[in-house]
């Protein structure tokens, strides 16, 4: 132990470090504590505003283009892909 200091000043660090210590676990209890209650609980019915999900996929649809319509469309595409 050095002569120039006193056993508070030694103390001293060792109870800040201690305190800091006991700090952080109790925040960290006091974290935990709180992210276990706000945690949903579903425990209850569904809610009945909601409307019933699907649990499949809705079918496919697919419509016919007239020859006009195809030409139409394969046009639009010429331009679309001249534009780059």
């Amino acid at each position: 132990m050095p002569e120039h200091v006193s056993f508070l000043q030694l103390l001293g660090p060792v109870v800040l470090a201690l305190a800091a210590v006991l700090w952080v676990m109790g925040l960290a209890r006091v974290l935990r504590r709180a992210r276990l209650e706000s945690s949903p609980r579903r425990t209850g019915p569904a809610l009945s505003a909601l409307p019933h999900q699907r649990q499949t996929a809705p079918e496919l649809e697919a419509v016919e283009l007239t020859p006009a319509e195809r030409d139409a469309f394969a046009g639009l595409v010429r331009q679309l892909g001249d534009g780059r």
